[in-house]
């Protein structure tokens, strides 16, 4: 049961941080195109992210797409750590590294309210 609470608070934070990110992406915040065009992404690609980013959030929400939403979200973040590499930008890569390992501690323990135990 607590392992379920823990797990309930680890999804609506990952969920939060890919609402935020995914909504400044989307509105094209000056801080998001200004990392983004240093890798050479338009405007259009930012907010297409931000896009991919608000709907893997919203995935995670739901047992059956659950997984689904997840991975995409961790691909995003495996995206930005590699142009972060690219950059040869360890405090990039640093920054981004828990929020993939949350991602894959919540597939891990599994959506709490799916029928498998």
């Amino acid at each position: 049961m607590i392992l379920k609470i823990l797990n309930s608070a680890l999804i609506l934070v990952a969920v939060f941080m890919g609402l935020k990110q995914g909504y400044a992406m989307l509105t094209g915040k000056a801080e998001m195109l200004e990392m983004f065009s240093k890798w050479n992404f338009s405007k259009t690609a930012v907010m297409i992210n931000g896009a991919v980013t608000i709907i893997a959030a919203l995935l995670i929400l739901f047992p059956k797409t659950f997984v689904w939403g997840n991975f995409l979200m961790a691909a995003g973040i495996l995206l930005i750590i590699c142009l972060h590499l690219l950059d040869k930008d360890l405090k990039g890569v640093a920054i981004e590294i828990p929020f993939l390992l949350l991602n894959f501690a919540i597939i891990y323990l599994q959506h709490p309210l799916s029928k498998t135990p």
